[in-house]
C-alpha cells in the first residue's frame, strides 16, 4: 500500500481526508475493472480465481489495518470504511467480499494473542494473497451461542487432537488456514471456561471439508468441516488454554463493524442501480425518475443510506479515539441491525423500480436482494444484537 493511503489513528483531519479520497479512488477502480464485469461468470461457476487475493494483495487491500512489520498498512477505522464500503459499492457482490476479505476474522485473534512465531508463519502469506484464512466457530447444533460449541480438542505429548464439526465457515472449502473454537476442558464440560483457539492448517489430515449451497453468496466458498483425529501441534494455540471465548467476543466487534460498512455500500450500489435505471426507462412518454412515487422511493432509499453513513463514522471516531467500552460495543451491535436493514429495504426498492428486470440475474439489485438475508444473519443475528446491547446498558 502507497503510503499516501496509511494513516494511523490520531493522524491530521486533513490528511486523513487526502488518504480516504486516494484509497476511495484506487478501491473503485480495482473493483469496477477486476470485479464487477465477471461477477456473473463467477456465481455460476460458484467460486473466483484465487488469483483475485495476489492481486487485491499487490494493491495492499488485504493488509490494511495490519502492522507493518507482517506486511501490512496501520490504519484506523475512519480509513478502513473506504475499503468495505467502496468494494461493496462498486463491487457489488457479497461472494466476493465475504471470501476476499475473510482474513479479517480469521487473523485478528492471532495478532491479539498468538505467538510471534505463529503469527510469522500465517500472517504475511495471507496479506500478500498467496494464501488463504479463515474463522471456524459455528457448529451444526448451535449458532450463536459459542459457550455450547463441542467439538473437542485433547492434549496429547505436544500436540492437540480435534474431534468434530464446523458449518457455515466462509472460505472453508479453500483456507490455508482454519482459526478454530474448540473445547479443551474436561470430557463432557459446558459453558464459555473450557473454550480455546487453534490454528489448523488446510492441509491437516483428518480434515474433510464439504462445500455447502446457498440462496446467495454464490462465488463465495461455504464449507462444512469435520475434524476426525486431526493432529495440530501445541504451538498452533492461540492464547492460553480456557481463554477462547474471550477471544472470540472480542473478535466480533470488528466483524460487525465491518459488515456495517459494508452493507452501506450494499445500499448505495442499489440506489446507484435504480437511479440509472429511472432515469432511462420511458414508460408512458416519461422518464421514471419524472414520476412523483419513483422520486419518493430514491429519496427513501437515500434517507436511510445518509443515517447510516453518519452513524458509521460515529462509531468509527470513537474507536479511533480509543472510546470502546460498553456502550461502544452496544452502538456496534445497534448499527449492525440498522446498516443491514438499511440494506434490505434499498434492495427491494432497487428491484421494485427496476420491475421486471430486477427479478433478472445480472442486476445487482437481483443479487444483493438474495444476499441480505445472510447479513442480517451473520455476524450475529439481529435478535442477538438487540439483546446484547442491551445486556451491555444494563437493561
Amino acid at each position: 500500500m502507497s503510503p499516501a493511503v496509511a494513516n494511523p489513528a490520531g493522524g491530521n483531519p486533513d490528511e486523513l481526508r487526502a488518504d480516504r479520497a486516494a484509497l476511495s479512488d484506487l478501491v473503485t477502480r480495482f473493483a469496477r475493472e477486476e470485479i464487477a464485469p465477471h461477477v456473473g461468470d463467477w456465481d455460476a461457476a460458484g467460486e473466483f480465481p484465487r488469483a483475485l487475493y495476489r492481486r487485491a494483495g499487490e494493491l495492499g487491500l488485504l493488509g490494511l489495518g495490519y502492522p507493518e512489520a507482517y506486511g501490512g498498512t496501520p490504519a484506523p477505522y475512519a480509513l478502513r470504511l473506504s475499503l468495505w464500503q467502496d468494494l461493496c459499492r462498486h463491487g457489488g457482490s457479497g461472494g466476493v467480499l465475504a471470501s476476499l476479505l475473510s482474513h479479517n476474522i480469521g487473523l485478528p485473534p492471532l495478532l491479539a494473542h498468538g505467538s510471534a512465531a505463529l503469527c510469522d508463519e500465517v500472517v504475511p502469506p495471507v496479506l500478500r494473497g498467496e494464501q488463504i484464512a479463515a474463522l471456524a466457530i459455528t457448529e451444526p447444533g448451535g449458532g450463536s451461542d459459542v459457550a455450547a460449541l463441542r467439538c473437542t480438542a485433547r492434549r496429547d505429548g505436544d500436540d492437540y487432537v480435534i474431534d468434530g464439526e464446523k458449518t457455515f465457515i466462509t472460505s472453508g472449502v479453500r483456507a490455508d488456514w482454519l482459526t478454530v473454537a474448540v473445547r479443551t476442558g474436561e470430557p463432557g464440560s459446558k459453558g464459555a471456561g473450557g473454550i480455546s483457539m487453534l490454528v489448523v492448517p488446510g492441509h491437516s489430515a483428518g480434515l474433510t471439508r464439504r462445500p455447502l449451497q446457498k440462496m446467495g453468496w454464490h462465488c463465495s466458498d461455504t464449507a462444512q468441516l469435520h475434524f476426525d483425529g486431526v493432529r495440530v501441534p501445541a504451538r498452533y494455540r492461540v492464547g492460553e488454554e480456557g481463554q477462547g471465548f474471550r477471544i472470540i467476543m472480542g473478535n466480533f466487534n470488528a466483524e460487525r463493524f465491518g459488515m456495517s460498512a459494508a452493507a452501506l455500500g450494499f445500499s448505495q450500489a442499489c440506489f446507484d442501480e435504480a437511479l440509472a435505471w429511472a432515469r432511462q426507462r420511458h414508460t408512458f412518454g416519461a422518464a421514471l425518475v419524472e414520476r412523483q412515487v419513483i422520486r419518493h422511493k430514491l429519496v427513501d432509499m437515500q434517507m436511510r443510506i445518509q443515517s447510516t453513513a453518519a452513524w458509521l463514522e460515529a462509531v468509527a471516531a470513537r474507536a479511533d479515539a480509543g472510546d470502546t467500552g460498553a456502550d461502544w460495543v452496544a452502538q456496534v451491535c445497534l448499527l449492525k441491525n440498522h446498516s443491514t436493514q438499511t440494506m434490505q429495504f434499498c434492495a427491494d426498492q432497487a428491484v421494485q423500480i427496476l420491475g421486471g428486470m430486477g427479478f433478472m440475474r445480472g442486476t445487482v439489485s437481483e443479487r444483493l436482494y438474495r444476499e441480505v438475508k445472510v447479513m442480517m444473519i451473520g455476524g450475529g443475528a439481529e435478535e442477538i444484537m438487540k439483546d446484547l446491547a442491551a445486556r451491555q446498558w444494563g437493561l
